[in-house]
């Protein structure tokens, strides 16, 4: 166990350095490709803002029902189930039907193959949607794993599009989670002042065009007040294009009157469809609805079929900028609101990187006297040891551009902990085997081979719980776990073979001495 080739002994050190050097850059202002990464702070020790944003179910639930209207419609029709009444408000859609139609219905209803109206669900095993019947009326509404279901993929396509918006402002290393089943928690490390982010999120972005007509009292029709002009307009309600076909929107200044605008592109589809709907509507208005609001109404002087266009509304060129994010990270499937709003100042946060950076450096030099007093020429391996440790740890934390939190630096300390206890056991075994006359290799010897079995699997369980703490747990709890995880396994890079390196050193150098440890 002793014995080292040089082969053996470069690997060790190389591996060592390679992985030691990223730390550098959290020290020092240096060039180069090892130094471009830097360990992040978290928000309790850089200070920032933290957001608990809500989504907002009930206009989730009429959406989704909405979406069910015509299919459903277009069902009954083709079975030959007569129906009137047909209306929807947020939890029912409602109509009437003939009694005799009821179990024709039932059964269209809930078939599980071909059914685009009522899904099935198979990981609840059960429909999306639930029907009742009272006397010829039917109330259709989503079951409880219907919206369980609902708010769960709301919830998950909201924090990508959360994560897109927040990305596009140029926020360093923000958090995003899930919390319970329609909620999102968001930690910007940094961000003093919250509220263009909030407005940013606050935005649905649902962006659609739709052809504006002579009758505002035409069936199908909704009436708006343009934005810019106060103009009363009426729009069809059919939308021609979404904002689901934009590939790209920048905002710009209009060559003619150097107002900002912001200039979109469309995907193939999308150009497509625009070029379709703009040939055949040629001076025509089209109305370009963001939010519920109408933003322009331009006429249509040519048709438009380079899948390129702009959209222009008095806008201020921070405004453009804004819209044009929005734009391009996507609508949101339902609003979100702030439920939850808290900010942690700077202050704060350097109080709470001095506790436990006072904490880390009080403990580790109670370490460093305790083992050089203890063991002598071997605490000093042990402390050398030790170092190479924490060195790796800050690298490997530095070069996945982790991000360090107050638990995180809770996860440091025990890592110091645990290399010390390392040490302490293989010293201890050594000193047992020493004692049973053997020669000083073969008590060194013995004493790195037994307690390496019992290191191991100290570290092993606790890797496990780490890698358990990580996948279940959130926020500062994954913190804790990263940092731990890692330190264990560097513990025991540098507990079997740089300690062990140099305690051979010694012990081949000392073969006749008797060593007291």
């Amino acid at each position: 166990v002793l014995n080292f080739s040089k082969t053996k002994i470069i690997s060790i050190y190389l591996i060592f350095l390679f992985i030691s050097i990223f730390s550098l850059s959290n020290f020092f202002e240096l060039d180069g490709i090892f130094f471009n990464k830097k360990v992040n702070l978290g928000l309790d020790l850089r200070g920032g803002s933290y957001l608990l944003l809500e989504v907002d179910s009930s206009s989730l639930e009429k959406k989704r029902l909405q979406s069910k209207v015509i299919p459903l419609k277009k069902k009954l029709r083709e079975s030959k189930i007569e129906f009137d009444n047909f209306s929807v408000n947020e939890k029912f859609i409602q109509f009437s039907i003939k009694n005799e139609d009821l179990k024709k219905f039932e059964k269209l209803f809930n078939e599980k193959n071909n059914n685009n109206i009522n899904i099935f669900l198979a990981k609840f095993n059960s429909f999306e949607l639930e029907f009742e019947s009272i006397d010829k009326q039917i109330n259709v509404f989503l079951s409880r794993h219907g919206i369980l279901n609902l708010r769960s993929a709301a919830v998950d396509q909201s924090i990508e599009i959360v994560r897109r918006r927040i990305d596009e402002i140029g926020t360093k290393e923000p958090s995003i989670l899930k919390r319970g089943s329609n909620r999102i928690l968001v930690e910007l490390p940094g961000i003093k002042n919250p509220e263009r982010v909030k407005e940013l999120l606050g935005k649905t972005a649902e962006l659609t065009f739709r052809l504006v007509t002579d009758d505002p009292n035409e069936f199908g029709n909704e009436n708006f007040i343009l934005k810019d002009t106060q103009e009363e307009i009426s729009v069809s309600k059919r939308i021609i294009l979404s904002g689901g076909n934009l590939v790209d929107a920048q905002p710009k200044y209009d060559n003619r009157n150097n107002e900002p605008i912001v200039v979109f592109a469309l995907d193939r589809l999308g150009s497509q469809k625009f070029g379709k709907a703009t040939t055949k509507n040629i001076g025509k208005r089209i109305a370009i609805i963001l939010d519920n609001e109408a933003i322009s109404a331009p006429v249509i002087r040519d048709s438009i079929t380079g899948g390129n266009g702009t959209i222009s509304g008095n806008f201020s060129f921070q405004t453009a900028t804004d819209l044009a994010l929005l734009l391009r990270s996507g609508a949101l499937p339902t609003p979100l609101s702030v439920v939850e709003e808290r900010t942690v100042g700077p202050d704060l946060g350097k109080d709470s990187i001095k506790a436990g950076t006072v904490s880390l450096i009080v403990g580790f030099l109670l370490v460093i006297i305790f083992m050089t007093l203890k063991y002598k020429s071997f605490g000093i391996i042990a402390n050398l040891s030790l170092i190479s440790n924490l060195l790796m740890l800050l690298g490997i934390l530095t070069l996945l551009e982790a991000t360090l939190t107050l638990p995180g630096i809770a996860g440091v300390i025990l890592t110091v902990g645990m290399a010390v206890d390392a040490n302490v056991l293989i010293f201890e075994r050594i000193k047992e085997e020493l004692g049973k006359e053997n020669s000083n290799i073969q008590a060194f010897d013995l004493g790195f081979k037994r307690s390496i079995v019992t290191i191991l699997d100290a570290n092993i369980t606790t890797l496990i719980a780490s890698v358990i703490l990580f996948i279940f747990g959130s926020g500062p709890v994954k913190g804790f776990a990263v940092t731990l995880s890692i330190g264990l396994i560097t513990t025991l890079f540098s507990a079997y073979f740089i300690s062990r390196h140099l305690t051979s050193i010694i012990v081949f150098n000392n073969k006749e001495k008797k060593f007291l440890i």
